[in-house]
């Protein structure tokens, strides 16, 4: 006859079950944290210097810019993004498509930054311009500059972070802001 309470050994078998079980569930690996995004910059100063030494990269091959030549207009893209690099791909594509050129260069003559906070992802800054020396002429030789355009000028401009670097993503005039 078989007795109806469990014998020591299928407690034993239970027990060991048990055991194997809680054992395997300890095992589970934990979740993986989500990665804390790094900072672009170490502090709001490193990131007005970066973006301050975007922009005179920027205005350098702006001034070797060749409206007749479509391929150095790639440098100049390659320090810009959003909406500002769309409207120069198109202002320098007609350009280049009416035969206009440009001569002269074009100077920073004063850049401060104005907003940046952790992670710097995005720095504000205001910027002045000298641009003076600057003509834009028709394929005839003809002044398309505007006879009311200042020689100095001042932009506010934003920058953002992409591809673990600055890029210049807009730009308006400030005319609050004296140069």
């Amino acid at each position: 006859m078989i007795s109806p309470t469990p014998s020591f050994r299928s407690f034993a078998r239970v027990a060991a079950l048990t055991s194997a079980l809680l054992l395997l569930a300890g095992c589970t690996p934990d979740p993986v944290p989500s990665p804390t995004p790094t900072p672009a910059f170490a502090s709001e100063e490193e990131a007005f210097a970066a973006a301050e030494a975007t922009y005179r990269e920027f205005t350098a091959r702006l001034n070797e810019l060749d409206t007749a030549d479509p391929s150095t207009f790639e440098p100049l893209f390659d320090l810009s993004s959003g909406e500002f690099e769309a409207a120069d791909r198109e202002a320098y594509s007609a350009m280049h498509a009416d035969g206009m050129t440009i001569q002269g260069q074009t100077i920073v003559t004063s850049f401060v930054g104005t907003l940046s906070t952790k992670p710097f992802d995005t720095v504000t800054a205001n910027v002045c311009l000298d641009v003076s020396d600057v003509t834009v002429t028709d394929s005839e030789g003809n002044s398309q500059v505007d006879p009311g355009r200042p020689d100095v000028y001042a932009l506010n401009v934003t920058f953002v972070r992409e591809h673990a670097r600055l890029t210049i993503d807009s730009a308006s005039r400030a005319s609050d802001v004296q140069c």
